[in-house]
C-alpha cells in the first residue's frame, strides 16, 4: 500500500491556561509531507510542570521512531511498547518529587505501508474522518465522565456540564509503581482523501463530531481554510 501524505497542519492556542502544557512533534514549523508519524500531548493541568512532562514525551517517541525504523517498514504493537517504554523512562529522568505529580496525555499515528496504528493515554483524541462518509475511527477517552457515559450513569446533555469533566483516568507520570497501559489499534483501511485529526480536550470543548465532519466534508474550503473554520 503506497500512502502519499499532504502537507500536515496544526494549530495551537493557550486557552484559560497560564502556559502551554500542550506539545507536538513534529513542531508545526518542522512538519512535512515526509512525515509518517505524529504525537500529540497535553500536559496534566493543576500539576506541577505540565509542559516539562509533555515536552518529554512527544520529544523520547520522536527521537525513538527515528532512529528505531522498523526492518519491514510496518510499525507493530509491540514495536510501539517499546517506544512507549522508553519515553516512560525518559519521564522518570524529569522527576521533580513534587506532591501532585507531572503528567501528561499522549496521543500517536504512525502511517506505514500496510495502514496506520493509533495509541493513546488520557483524553486527548485521534479521529480518522473520511469526508462525506463519516468518522472511521475515534479513540475512547481515559476519562471519569467517558466512563460513566459507558456506564450509563450520565447522559450526553449531562456530561457537557458535568463538573468533574476534566478528571482523567490514565496519563503518563514518572516513577508510577504501575505505568499505565497505552490503548493500541493497527488498521488497514485507508482512502484517497481521508483526514486524520488530533486534538486535546480543550478543541473537544468547542467541536462537535458532527461540526468536525462537516468541515472536513466541505469540498469549498481548501485545508488551510478548514483549519481556520
Amino acid at each position: 500500500m503506497k500512502i502519499t501524505i499532504r502537507q500536515p497542519l496544526g494549530f495551537s492556542e493557550i486557552g484559560r491556561k497560564d502556559n502551554q502544557e500542550d506539545c507536538v512533534y513534529p513542531a508545526f514549523k518542522n512538519v512535512s509531507a515526509k512525515n509518517h508519524f505524529f504525537v500529540l500531548c497535553d500536559g496534566m493541568g493543576g500539576h506541577e510542570n505540565g509542559e516539562v512532562a509533555s515536552a518529554t514525551v512527544c520529544e523520547a517517541f520522536g527521537k525513538y521512531f527515528e532512529t528505531h525504523q522498523p526492518e519491514d517498514g510496518v510499525m507493530t504493537p509491540d514495536l510501539f511498547k517499546q517506544a512507549l517504554d522508553y519515553a516512560y523512562n525518559e519521564l522518570d529522568k524529569k522527576d521533580s518529587g513534587g506532591l501532585k505529580k507531572m503528567g501528561t496525555t499522549m496521543t500517536c499515528l504512525y502511517l506505514h505501508k500496510k495502514g496506520y496504528l493509533v495509541a493513546h493515554i488520557g483524553d486527548s483524541r485521534i479521529y480518522h474522518v473520511r469526508p462525506n462518509t463519516g468518522i472511521v475511527y475515534q479513540s475512547s477517552d481515559h476519562s471519569l465522565v467517558n466512563d460513566l457515559l459507558r456506564a450509563g450513569e450520565l447522559t450526553e446533555e449531562e456530561a457537557v456540564n458535568f463538573p468533574q469533566k476534566n478528571v482523567i483516568t490514565r496519563a503518563m507520570q514518572p516513577n508510577l509503581e504501575r505505568r499505565h497501559k497505552a490503548d493500541i489499534y493497527s488498521f488497514s483501511d485507508i482512502q484517497k482523501g481521508d483526514y486524520f485529526f488530533l486534538c486535546s480536550d480543550g478543541v473537544l470543548e468547542q467541536l462537535t463530531n458532527d461540526k468536525l465532519c462537516a468541515i472536513l466534508s466541505d469540498k469549498n474550503l481548501s485545508d488551510n481554510q478548514k483549519l481556520d473554520s
